[in-house]
């Protein structure tokens, strides 16, 4: 483990040695190179940005229809709950005695339980396919950026620039000139 520490130090070394080498040896040529590589990245990041952004506007739409769906199974719930208790008050004030009250009360029981089971179910329901939604999207969303980083960028062949070096006259030219 310590040896394989030390010779990947040693590389990187090696590495930014050689890298250092050649920006004192063509500084100029070296900047050119870093700024083109630095323009193609952040031009590459221009179709994962895209995928995300769209992603995002997916998962607004996916959460605000899935408390959309919440919001109205609540209003149901509360509904059903209140209607519920008003019936059970009329039936226990009808009552003629305790045993018609407990009578009563207990042959409800059933109707509060099927209501209560069918609201978890679409509680669940609604919690499914929000899920199913959002792996959906997360999945596309993956897949579009796995699929543009692994797309190789072509690259754009440039045109290597001559070094302009100053020209010398030679004495010949310099003399006539100075005539």
């Amino acid at each position: 483990m310590n040896a394989h520490t030390k010779e990947f130090r040693s590389e990187r070394r090696r590495d930014l040695a050689e890298q250092m080498q050649w920006f004192r040896d063509e500084p100029i040529e070296a900047m050119r190179e870093v700024a083109v590589n630095s323009a193609d990245g952040i031009k590459s990041l221009k179709a994962p940005v895209r995928a995300f952004a769209h992603s995002g506007v997916k998962l607004a739409t996916v959460s605000q229809k899935a408390v959309q769906n919440l919001i109205e199974l609540e209003s149901e719930v509360i509904t059903s709950a209140l209607t519920a208790a008003a019936m059970r008050l009329e039936r226990a004030a009808q009552a003629e005695g305790v045993v018609d009250l407990v009578l009563d009360q207990a042959e409800m029981l059933g109707a509060t339980r099927d209501r209560l089971v069918d609201h978890a179910t679409r509680a669940v329901e609604i919690f499914k396919v929000t899920g199913r939604d959002l792996g959906d999207v997360a999945r596309h969303a993956y897949e579009i950026v796995v699929k543009t980083t692994e797309e190789e960028v072509p690259e754009v062949k440039r045109a290597k620039r001559k070094v302009k070096r100053a020209v010398r006259k030679t004495t010949a030219r310099a003399r006539k000139a100075a005539a």
